[in-house]
């Protein structure tokens, strides 16, 4: 078994690669999904002012407009069909998540196995509806009553934008499957990858361009730089590292055969949550400077200005509240993705059992224990790669797509892809292997 693993490594090379046309299938079609995606942000809403909006735009997209702006490529910029982007799937995923553990029906459908999990998938696509349609008409709304940005406001520009809009999202979301089935997976999360890396070489151009003006001095670029290779290093190795328990299987004997006792491992991931605690910390926190932002443009109030300084990037007090929030969401969103008395409960009914700990609630309290303690660490690395960037770009004036959060995302889900591909390589080599196996068995 270790020589054919051995075997299946060292074939993993460019010509395997070559060989795999199923996965060169893959690949391109990935490929042509997501140039779809790209074009659907450049098509731009019906019955929209392009230069009211962008200026409306600009003095709004320092708060939460700004972040989703991000995460859509740049939809929300050009008021495009796919605005929403893929966001209003992720809310109603997560909410469905939650309502898994509170509701005791959903919990046992998702416990059925594949059947339930139709269901539940389901009902997130009814929700994903229910909260694009709010978001759309809300949209709709905020443009009329934004200046000469609707040529013609009334039900009819209203109810259009929400068709459009929710539209939009749902393509996205059929779209992000077909990617998961058809091409290599991660479909959701390499749409919002796409959105995040179109903004870069923007971001990149006006960073140097800043340089060459004078504006940034040439050691803060190398700085930014420097620091941007050292956090990417640091997600890479951290998003790797698990804490491994490990899990012994005694003797069994099934007939009148007596098959040994094996080993193997429960692998508790450091960063369990995942890039979730920021996204969320950040839409929180943006949403009073949105108001705030909204709120001024009527007038001068002395508690917009203040709001807005308190909670603006890089200010004291806004580092204080993302950072607490980050670690709260942090082992919130663990303890709804991982149970410890579920995992406790399959291990026993399975006769596992880790040394030393009573199978059953003891070793749930165990588990339990031991991933408190590594969600602590998962915490503190996620807290330190989100607030340095957001020092520097409140002491450099960086672009915001240097933000900790859009670094956490590409890495992880360039990670991700790449363990893919790696996936669909090795089954390609070991039904290659299969097959030769085959044919010398024949002729012998």
């Amino acid at each position: 078994m270790a020589s054919a693993a051995e075997q299946l490594a060292s074939n993993l090379n460019f010509s395997a690669f070559a060989k795999a046309e199923e996965l060169k299938k893959r690949i391109w079609f990935t490929l042509g999904a997501l140039l779809v995606y790209r074009l659907g942000t450049y098509i731009p809403l019906p019955g929209i002012n392009p230069e009211a909006f962008a200026n409306a735009f600009n003095q709004a997209q320092s708060g939460i407009i700004g972040m989703f702006n991000m995460f859509s490529g740049g939809a929300v910029q050009r008021m495009a069909i796919f605005a929403l982007g893929i966001m209003p799937y992720i809310s109603a995923s997560i909410i469905m998540q939650l309502m898994t553990t509170v509701v005791p029906s959903l919990e046992q459908m998702k416990k059925e196995g594949e059947q339930g999990r139709k269901v539940i998938n389901q009902y997130t696509r009814y929700g994903t509806v229910i909260l694009a349609a709010f978001q759309a008409y809300g949209i709709a709304v905020g443009l009329e009553g934004a200046t000469n940005v609707v040529s013609d406001p009334g039900w009819f520009f209203r109810a259009s934008t929400v068709i459009t809009l929710v539209g939009g999202t749902m393509f996205l979301m059929w779209l992000g499957e077909q990617i998961t089935s058809r091409g290599i997976g991660n479909g959701i999360s390499l749409i919002i990858f796409a959105g995040i890396v179109a903004g870069l070489p923007k971001a990149v151009v006006s960073t140097l361009e800043l340089g060459r003006q004078g504006a940034l001095a040439t050691w803060i670029i190398l700085m930014v730089v420097v620091v941007a290779v050292v956090v990417i290093g640091v997600i890479v190795f951290m998003e790797r590292a698990q804490r491994r328990l490990l899990i012994q299987y005694p003797k069994r004997q099934m007939g009148n055969r007596m098959f040994e006792g094996n080993t193997s491992f429960l692998p508790l991931k450091l960063n369990t949550a995942g890039v979730i605690p920021p996204i969320f910390a950040s839409s929180l926190l943006l949403v009073p400077a949105t108001v705030a932002g909204f709120a001024g443009q009527g007038g001068s109030n002395e508690w917009v200005t203040t709001i807005t300084a308190l909670l603006g990037h890089g200010q004291p007090l806004y580092m204080v509240f993302y950072a607490s929030m980050i670690i709260f969401f942090s082992f919130f969103y663990t303890a709804i993705v991982f149970n410890p008395t579920d995992t406790a409960d399959n291990l026993k009914k399975h006769g596992g059992f880790i040394p030393g700990i009573r199978p059953g609630e003891r070793t749930a309290q165990y588990i339990d224990y031991v991933l408190t303690r590594v969600t602590v660490v998962g915490a503190i690395y996620i807290t330190l790669v989100c607030l340095l960037p957001e020092f520097l770009i409140s002491a450099t004036g960086v672009p915001f797509y240097f933000g900790g959060t859009s670094l956490l995302i590409v890495v992880s889900v360039t990670m991700d892809t790449v363990s893919q591909i790696q996936g669909h390589l090795l089954a390609h080599q070991y039904e290659g292997l299969v097959k030769k196996a085959k044919l010398r068995g024949r002729r012998r």
